[in-house]
């Protein structure tokens, strides 16, 4: 088993690790999650029922509206926060979510984190370094 590793540019520092949970669709915030326990329940949302609580969320980005940020800092004050978060698509709703979230993050990645990492994969996101080091569980 070896490991792979992708490069990027950290949002918010930090070094965490953790199961994946990917998608590659964008996740609403204000009626997508359940921030007691860090749940997807948009209902045509792949993820739906599926918790985030201290995996690392790799997924396209945020969509919806500014609420995206409150959610998931929510999140983090219940103790329901993704451990690590690594995304392709930037904009305003999730530049601010990772922040008051306070968890490592990660994208502008030089690979594409959607045809590397799957659901299931041990991720170590180190954002200090811009770094994203996965291991395929043995089958």
């Amino acid at each position: 088993m070896s490991d792979v590793v992708l490069s990027g540019r950290g949002l918010v520092g930090g070094v965490a690790e953790g199961e994946a949970l990917v998608t590659r669709e964008a996740i609403s915030g204000w009626g997508g999650v359940e921030p007691r326990k860090g749940r997807v329940i948009e209902s045509r949302h792949e993820l739906v029922g599926q918790s985030f609580a201290g995996k690392v969320l790799v997924f396209k980005g945020a969509k919806g509206s500014s609420g995206w940020s409150g959610m998931f800092h929510m999140s983090r004050l219940m103790g329901s926060a993704p451990a690590a978060m690594v995304f392709t698509t930037m904009n305003t709703k999730i530049a601010l979510g990772v922040v008051v979230t306070h968890v490592p993050a990660i994208t502008d990645l030089d690979r594409d984190p959607f045809e590397v990492i799957r659901s299931g994969d041990w991720v170590q996101v180190d954002a200090d370094r811009g770094r994203i080091i996965v291991t395929r569980p043995a089958t």
